[in-house]
């Protein structure tokens, strides 16, 4: 693979949420990633997981005015990042070692975005917060969760690959949950969360 170099208007678009500039980082990383964690004989979930926590949390730094800055020490950064987050599931598999490796992650008491979204009774309020969001988040949400569209088409209909779908994905269900728990306390989403309960 050909090693990229990172320069200051590189990173400025990074910092500025420029999309292609995301696609081709979540691209570039994401081949390095993955050669780097394989050798580790993880299983392929482990993998996607690490992954998809080292993006969001190496944007999360690039965006921070405390981050990273240097944008000729961002593979070292991403890297770092990387094992911080494996030293994270090693430390917590020893933990729990009479557990399976791989486990389903544990149910969001935030709110079940899946099967809140799949509800029939509830998909008219579930709209009305996705209208909420800004368009990008809105469109994947509908086409994964309202469509159940392959995550394929969706890649094609969005322009990017595997790596950087998961990374919108998680962006997409964070923002969702905050206009979720800002509308939480309204009498609104008070009748949603009785009809939750009274169809659960």
């Amino acid at each position: 693979m050909e090693l990229f170099e990172f320069d200051q208007g590189y990173f400025r678009r990074l910092q500025q949420r420029d999309q292609p500039t995301e696609r081709h980082f979540a691209a570039y990383f994401g081949d390095l990633l993955r050669i780097k964690l394989r050798a580790r004989f993880l299983h392929p979930s482990v993998i996607e997981d690490i992954q998809q926590e080292t993006f969001v949390r190496v944007f999360a730094a690039v965006r921070s005015e405390t981050g990273v800055r240097e944008p000729e020490k961002l593979g070292a950064f991403v890297n770092a990042v990387c094992n911080n987050v494996l030293l994270e599931f090693y430390r917590s598999s020893s933990r729990n070692p009479q557990e399976p490796e791989v486990r389903e992650e544990p149910e969001d008491k935030t709110i079940d975005l899946d099967g809140f979204l799949v509800s029939k009774q509830t998909c008219e309020q579930v709209k009305q917060v996705l209208e909420q969001l800004p368009e990008k988040d809105r469109r994947l949400l509908k086409s994964l969760f309202l469509e159940d569209k392959d995550k394929d088409q969706v890649c094609r209909e969005f322009g990017v690959g595997r790596d950087y779908l998961r990374v919108m994905l998680h962006r997409a269900k964070q923002n969702f949950k905050e206009i979720y728990e800002l509308a939480k306390e309204s009498n609104w989403q008070r009748n949603v969360l009785r009809l939750i309960l009274t169809i659960s």
